[in-house]
C-alpha cells in the first residue's frame, strides 16, 4: 500500500476514534435521568453537538477528492455498491443530526424526551451499522483493520 493512501488510512482511523468517543458521550448522556432537566438538556445537547461535529470531520475525510471512497471506487469497483450506500448513510446522518439539534434547540426535546431519546437512539443504532460496513468495506479492498473500538 503506498504512503499517501496509508496516510489517509490513518487519518480515518483517527477520525473514527473521536466518532466512537462522541457516540460514547451521547449514550452516557442521554442515559442520564430526564428529571435532571436542564442537566439532562444541556448534556445531551452538548454530546449531539460534538458528534454532529465529528461527523462532519468524517464525511469531510472519507469523501474528500483523492480520498478514501474515490481511491475505493478505483481500486475495487465491485464494491460500489457498498461506497453509494456509505454516501447515502452520510447525507442521511448530516440531515438526521441537525434536526434533532434542531429540536433541542427549540425545546421540542424537553416536551418529549422520551421521543427524543428514540430517534437519537435509532440515529445511533444506524451509525454502529454504518461503522460496521465501513470496517468490512475497508477491510474487503485494503485488508486492513482501521479498528472496531476507536
Amino acid at each position: 500500500m503506498e504512503q499517501e493512501l496509508a496516510d489517509h488510512l490513518e487519518r480515518v482511523r483517527a477520525a473514527r476514534g473521536e466518532l466512537t468517543e462522541s457516540i460514547r458521550a451521547l449514550e452516557d448522556a442521554l442515559a442520564l435521568p430526564v428529571g435532571l432537566g436542564d442537566v439532562w438538556r444541556r448534556r445531551s445537547r452538548a454530546a449531539l453537538t460534538e458528534l454532529a461535529h465529528d461527523l462532519r470531520d468524517h464525511v469531510a475525510i472519507t469523501e474528500s477528492a483523492g480520498g478514501l471512497y474515490d481511491d475505493l471506487r478505483t481500486r475495487a469497483p465491485r464494491l460500489a455498491l457498498t461506497v453509494d450506500a456509505q454516501l447515502a448513510d452520510h447525507q442521511f446522518f448530516l440531515v438526521e443530526v441537525d434536526r434533532l439539534l434542531a429540536e433541542r434547540d427549540s425545546g421540542q426535546a424537553g416536551d418529549d424526551a422520551d421521543a427524543h431519546r428514540q430517534a437519537v437512539g435509532a440515529m445511533l443504532t444506524r451509525l454502529t451499522r454504518h461503522r460496521q460496513r465501513g470496517s468490512d468495506l475497508i477491510y474487503e479492498a485494503y485488508e486492513v483493520d482501521i479498528g472496531g473500538s476507536g
